[in-house]
């Protein structure tokens, strides 16, 4: 058996190294398990990718993937999983917040027939109130928007199945969201409850328009609910306008003296023409992703492979 770790790497130069002296430490209790992590670096500004190149270089199990511009944690994670040969896969997060460390109890709750094991975080290490309030509603989004199994938490901290990562890789678009393509693989997806830990140093690369990004990508890659709640919008406005309009029409006539309200209708016209705004472009939103699908954006482009015999993998995904 063969576990493949899979770390994107960001502004990870002071972090990454105690990852993955935590990876060994696990490993070395269980040698007769074979492993190999591939660390990603994903355009990082702070000399990440001459960090991992090196770890690469020293250590067999390493193979270090330098991507030639920033994608963002999606898209650099695929592009890892290119590169995997293990039976079971494993995420992590470059920073130490993740217990890396317990790949074993996942792979124990593995045993009991899922295909894929997501960390539920029973306690979230996350001073950022911006970065508490984008989690959340990532969450709530998920729970509507890809309906996943009840009572299941999805996470970018999981292990799965070789199966599962190798059906996930053959999504080719620019805008991935990793736990649409997990469900759209399987729904036999388990939890283990873990500890999110305090980072090891910096801070974390999610900023407001990057969480926000990752939202946008659930809702346009993975459903068309949002379509269809401006659908049922337009329709009950539509009902509340021709009701109002009634409305007047009998008071007009019931008491002819009655004086029509300027600032009421002003108002009416501002909420109105403000929802046509956003759910154009919401519309404008997936006809956009549509055209750059259509454009074959990549993916990811592979600048360099360093490690484990230098493995090619595919140049543009």
């Amino acid at each position: 058996m063969k576990i493949s770790f899979v770390i994107p790497c960001y502004n990870s130069s002071k972090n990454i190294e105690g990852v993955l002296d935590e990876i060994r430490n696990t490993m070395n209790k269980h040698r007769e398990t074979e492993y190999e992590v591939v660390l990603v670096n994903d355009c990082s500004p702070d000399g990440t990718a001459a960090v991992i190149k090196e770890l690469a270089r020293k250590d067999d199990h390493i193979l270090a993937v330098d991507l030639a511009k920033n994608v963002g944690q999606p898209n650099a994670l695929l592009a890892g999983l290119h590169f995997v040969t293990g039976d079971y896969i494993m995420t992590s997060d470059d920073d130490g917040q993740t217990p890396v460390g317990r790949v074993f109890d996942f792979l124990a709750e593995m045993e009991k027939g899922y295909d894929v094991v997501c960390a539920r975080y029973t306690e979230r290490n996350q001073p950022s109130f911006f970065r508490r309030i984008g989690s959340a509603l990532n969450r709530r989004m998920s729970d509507w928007l890809i309906e996943k199994p009840e009572g299941t938490y999805m996470a970018a901290f999981f292990m799965a199945k070789r199966f599962v990562t190798d059906e996930m890789i053959k999504y080719q678009r620019p805008y991935p969201y990793i736990s649409g393509l997990i469900l759209r693989v399987t729904q036999n997806v388990g939890n283990l409850d873990v500890e999110q830990r305090a980072r090891q140093s910096g801070s974390s690369g999610y900023t407001i328009k990057k969480l926000l990004q990752l939202w946008l990508n659930g809702f346009t890659a993975f459903s068309i609910k949002p379509l269809r709640v401006a659908t049922v919008t337009g329709m009950a406005l539509a009902l509340l306008g021709f009701v109002t309009a009634l409305v007047t029409v009998v008071r007009k006539l019931v008491i002819p003296g009655i004086q029509v309200g300027w600032s009421s209708l002003m108002a009416v016209n501002l909420f109105i023409g403000g929802l046509i705004l956003v759910f154009m472009g919401m519309i404008g939103e997936y006809i956009g992703r549509i055209y750059m699908c259509i454009n074959e954006t990549p993916q990811y482009v592979v600048k360099e492979v360093t490690g484990l015999g230098d493995k090619k993998g595919k140049k543009e995904e």
